[in-house]
């Protein structure tokens, strides 16, 4: 791997010596909607850092005793998407990693991701929450996630990624740091947590989130789910080959400002010498690559540049592929209380 790591680090820097990135007469040059200013090569990274920044961010050891057998087999392919080539999940889940990593937060809360819906920031479920985060639409707002006309910010990993980071952040610290009860709060909605540690005499610091009365089932099985995955995680390290997949370049993705006079993705992508199919991709919230600029401010989330010019996107155009309407089948948090997906579900998940 290290040899891999060399040579990717030193294709960075040659890329930038070679003027791959943009300077301000490349981008007057280039065209409506080029980044002005010159460009930083970005630190390169590998399927491996991101892992590791995953282990390293953990507030508890990834698998304690007592795991959900039942949610391990549930979750079973999440690792396995991580080491899908495409560049898809695993930068993805880097993005809300740093996000995190950043608002210094615990990493387990990156795996929320994958129970609300499998890492797709297109998830539409037909009860009505959308995104990577699956957010409803009163949700969303109350987060100051915008939704207009031609825009629907839950479908953007910027905008939704942001609120959840920053209301993940409010919960935390809301619950002494337990990142148990911060997601049952995400899930359920904080008063209901609040009330369950009033009722049972308990404060948050020394908390017992399995033993909270008058707590859904559903919401201690959201805890866990995270722990399943979790372990999932922790175990795939021993497979050389899960291992072996993880070990290629990984793009570090940036949320990027769209100048009012880029009104298409392609045009924006055709710019900044980017890839318009994976931008299309990551950035679902513009329907058919459309940018309507309607008083607010409107980001694309991109590759940085050093990626952008290094690193091949072997996946097919997913507007070839039909959005999915929550991958794992879990609930999501509608004004405070879970909804149910899965149809059939007993109401005692364990």
């Amino acid at each position: 791997m290290r040899g891999r790591t060399r040579r990717f680090a030193l294709a960075v820097v040659c890329s930038a010596s070679m003027g791959m990135l943009a300077t301000p007469a490349a981008s007057a040059a280039a065209g409506p909607g080029a980044i002005a200013g010159p460009v930083a090569a970005a630190e390169a990274r590998t399927g491996h850092d991101i892992y590791r920044q995953f282990r390293d961010g953990l507030s508890a050891p990834a698998c304690p005793a007592g795991v959900s057998e039942r949610w391990r087999t549930h979750f079973a392919a999440a690792p396995g998407r991580l080491a899908q080539p495409d560049e898809g999940t695993l930068a993805l889940f880097g993005y809300v990693l740093d996000a995190l990593e950043k608002a210094s937060l615990p990493s387990e809360y990156a795996l929320i991701p994958f129970v609300e819906s499998g890492y797709k920031p297109d998830a539409r479920s037909p009860l009505g929450p959308a995104g990577m985060w699956q957010m409803i639409k009163l949700t969303a707002r109350n987060h100051k996630v915008p939704i207009r006309g031609g825009y629907d910010g839950r479908l953007s990993p910027v905008d939704s990624t942001r609120a959840a980071v920053r209301y993940l952040k409010t919960l935390h610290g809301m619950f002494a740091g337990d990142w148990r009860l911060a997601a049952m709060a995400y899930n359920a909605g904080e008063y209901r947590i609040l009330g369950a540690l009033r009722k049972s005499g308990q404060v948050a610091r020394d908390a017992k989130p399995e033993a909270l009365p008058g707590v859904a089932g559903i919401t201690h099985a959201y805890v866990r789910k995270l722990q399943a995955l979790a372990c999932l995680l922790e175990e795939a390290e021993d497979q050389e080959q899960w291992m072996q997949a993880l070990d290629r370049p990984v793009p570090r993705l940036e949320a990027v400002p769209v100048a009012t006079d880029v009104t298409r993705v392609d045009v924006w992508a055709d710019a900044n010498g980017r890839d318009p199919r994976r931008l299309r991709r990551l950035n679902p919230a513009f329907v058919a690559g459309r940018i309507r600029h309607d008083g607010g401010a409107v980001h694309l989330l991109v590759p940085t540049p050093a990626y952008a010019a290094l690193v091949v996107d072997e996946a097919p155009d997913a507007e070839t592929q039909p959005a999915i309407a929550r991958a794992e089948g879990a609930e999501s948090t509608v004004n405070g209380s879970p909804t149910q997906v899965q149809a059939g579900r007993a109401a005692g998940d364990d």
